[in-house]
């Protein structure tokens, strides 16, 4: 069919082409099936052409009929195990998820944490978990996942948990060697480790810290240190993480004052982590805040005090979501996601009930929460 103007857009079309905003930002991607809101869109953009693609929608099959298909007869019903009406039928394996082994992660990582003033860390069977677990990372989004189930006390382990993969996803973006991904990933999920040497009632005391009680708790990165110096499997990068997360690139932080190239890659990823998971994740005396907030703090921390270059892949990445998931606003109003701007990806244009809402030019509202994908 190829270039048509906008009055002859007629929904269930495919896009043949990307189409762009004069800004050269992909509004719509090649092979959309056009929906009624996107004519709305392109309206608001004022597109005035678009590519559709020949080949009418639905006009192919990639399946035949005796082929297996998700929503013919394959034979494996919902619970993973294979039906057992006919002849020879035999169990297929139970396959787990993500949140299977993010809740072992976490039961095992209560475990070592609690041990491990008396005991060696079981880093190789932390390994073994971590890597089971990571067989499922395209299950995990860093804005959208959450515990399924987290009792108050635990919010630890579920934040170290939570660190370490959040650390490896980053390290990965990053392009960083394959060999260290593992490692950020300890790093990741030990940085806090030291607190098991700090005083429970000082680290959990939810009104404001006197001098000396702020002093003691910045000694857990030395704590850290010092437990992660006897731990095998362990380099020198994701122990340095515990003793450098609250470092900032200015000089600012502790517990040694570095700056700069100072301070170990590990813990510059580490400490978006930290920060991120911290304030995203329900605490007893904190309700959780928005991710879409917390990013545009980070954003913020990232000019003097954290790596621009490592917030920056961070925020564009985490925020690579498709159109048309369902978000809820602080002002409680459901909407979609219709455009993100690459400039500015915490602030994109959202849909509710045929109004679009921009984000950037209404900065009193904001994501709350995302509902769906």
């Amino acid at each position: 069919m190829g270039l048509i103007t906008l009055s002859e857009v007629k929904p269930g079309l495919k896009l043949g082409n990307d189409v762009h905003t004069s800004r050269g930002n992909v509004l719509l991607q090649k092979g959309k099936v056009i929906l009624p809101k996107d004519i709305e869109v392109l309206k608001a953009f004022m597109v005035h052409q678009v590519d559709i693609d020949q080949e009418r929608v639905g006009a192919s099959n990639t399946g035949s009929r005796g082929t297996s298909t998700a929503s013919g007869n394959t034979g494996v019903e919902k619970n993973g195990e294979r039906s057992n009406k006919g002849a020879g039928a035999v169990t297929a394996p139970i396959v787990s998820s993500l949140h299977e082994e993010y809740e072992k992660m976490v039961g095992m990582t209560k475990n070592a944490f609690l041990s491990s003033l008396a005991a060696e860390l079981p880093v190789y069977e932390l390994r073994t978990q971590l890597e089971a677990m990571f067989v499922h990372l395209k299950q995990y989004n860093v804005l959208t996942f959450s515990p399924r189930v987290m009792h108050e006390h635990d919010y630890v382990y579920h934040h170290a948990v939570l660190s370490a993969i959040t650390s490896y996803q980053l390290a990965h973006w990053m392009e960083l060697p394959s060999k260290d991904w593992m490692q950020v990933a300890f790093a990741g999920l030990f940085h806090d480790i030291g607190n098991n040497k700090v005083d429970p009632l000082i680290l959990h005391k939810p009104s404001a810290l006197t001098t000396e009680e702020q002093e003691e708790i910045r000694q857990h990165t030395k704590y850290g240190y010092q437990v992660l110096k006897q731990a095998k499997a362990i380099n020198e990068g994701a122990r340095l993480a515990a003793l450098q997360h609250h470092e900032k690139v200015d000089g600012s932080g502790y517990p040694l004052q570095l700056s700069g190239t100072q301070i170990h890659i590990y813990a510059k990823i580490v400490s978006i982590a930290d920060i991120f998971h911290a304030m995203t994740l329900e605490k007893i005396y904190r309700k959780a805040q928005s991710p879409y907030l917390v990013l545009e703090q980070i954003q913020s921390e990232a000019f003097g005090k954290l790596d621009p270059t490592i917030v920056n892949v961070f925020i564009q990445r985490s925020t690579q979501i498709h159109n048309g998931i369902r978000v809820r606003l602080s002002n409680n109003q459901i909407g979609e996601i219709i455009f993100s701007d690459r400039d500015h990806p915490t602030r994109p244009m959202v849909s509710v009930e045929g109004t679009i809402i921009n984000l950037m030019q209404q900065r009193q509202l904001h994501i709350q929460e995302i509902i769906s994908s």
